[in-house]
């Protein structure tokens, strides 16, 4: 144990945006709830499609993309399918070349989140994989989130 305090259980009303997740019956694992690593699955599709309908990411033809570097995930309840989620967004920190996301997945209509995670994209060059500055316009998106 690396002698961390375990996460709060957050609250609905701790993040600024929310991204609708259908569960699929696939996600269940053996013991009926969905598996922990669909989580990480969420919590991409959510960031992404927030930047895609923000207008600031073309995931096939941007020259300039984020790659996820870290990634972690605390679990508080359980969720199966057919469940309705949703994916709440805020930024933690914004630096030069990446952007730390604070994500919590509640049930629809639930005050208290399921699980906690977190997920930090490096803003690097398609071509050549090498670290960047974040897109003016993506900067504009994430700062709406910093919280």
């Amino acid at each position: 144990m690396s002698g961390q305090e375990r996460p709060t259980r957050p609250m609905r009303s701790g993040y600024t945006q929310f991204v609708p997740i259908s569960t699929r019956w696939i996600d269940n694992d053996v013991y009926g709830h969905i598996n922990n690593a669909v989580y990480y699955s969420f919590f991409d599709t959510a960031v992404n499609q927030m930047l895609v309908e923000a207008h600031v990411l073309n995931p096939i033809s941007d020259n300039i993309v984020g790659l996820v570097v870290d990634t972690r995930c605390t679990y508080f309840g359980s969720v199966s399918f057919p469940d309705s989620l949703e994916v709440g967004i805020r930024v933690e920190h914004i630096g030069r070349t990446s952007v730390r996301y604070d994500l919590a997945v509640f049930k629809v209509g639930d005050e208290l989140a399921d699980a906690r995670g977190a997920f930090t994209h490096v803003y690097v060059s398609r071509a050549t994989q090498t670290p960047v500055p974040i897109p003016l316009d993506v900067m504009a998106v994430l700062k709406k989130l910093h919280t």
